[in-house]
């Protein structure tokens, strides 16, 4: 299987829930950390490893990270990279926090092309995302007749980072339809 082979695959497998939540602009959002949680073992299945790079530029005048994300099976290589300016300051960090924070979000989005993520509905896409709705309720109900209560709420906790079905977004409720969808299609497939 080529590189290009496996990392359609892996953008296919791939997900990486939005579980971290910013109560100061009520949003749900996925960190560098979740992505690449959710990546390594996807990574190990295909021979693959991600790799890293920053540099510093500068573009116009202003000062920027660019990060590099790459991906390779030791012979062939793909990569995708992503800008993030530094902040002059920001409150509470040194000029070293700084930077590592916007090498982090640059990285995070050099990912994200790489892989194929989606971030739309991300921090900077969307601050209030409507909650879940009546009928979405419903439909996670009927879905998880073979989970008990308890397995439920450990799943949502667990890939949403809330304690009930009730606080989820349409969005996630929506994701974990689709993944308990899919659970059921390969129980029935057994």
């Amino acid at each position: 299987m080529s590189i290009y082979e496996k990392l359609v695959e892996i953008q296919q497998k791939l997900r990486a829930p939005k579980t971290q939540y910013n109560s100061f602009s009520n949003f749900y959002y996925r960190s560098l950390e979740d992505i690449e949680t959710a990546l390594k073992p996807l990574l190990k299945e295909h021979g693959l490893v991600l790799l890293f790079n920053d540099e510093i530029v500068e573009i116009s005048g202003r000062w920027y990270v660019k990060a590099i994300a790459t991906v390779s099976d030791g012979e062939n290589s793909i990569s995708t990279c992503s800008y993030a300016r530094e902040q002059e300051t920001k409150k509470g960090m040194d000029a070293s926090q700084i930077t590592g924070a916007c090498s982090s979000y640059a990285r995070k989005y050099a990912a994200n092309a790489l892989f194929a993520i989606d971030d739309t509905k991300d921090s900077d896409g969307q601050k209030n995302a409507e909650p879940i709705s009546e009928k979405q309720k419903k439909a996670i109900y009927a879905a998880a007749k073979g989970h008990s209560k308890e397995e439920m709420k450990s799943l949502i906790k667990k890939r949403y980072g809330v304690e009930s079905s009730s606080e989820l977004t349409q969005t996630q409720a929506s994701d974990l339809l689709d993944y308990l969808n899919k659970e059921a299609t390969n129980e029935n497939n057994k």
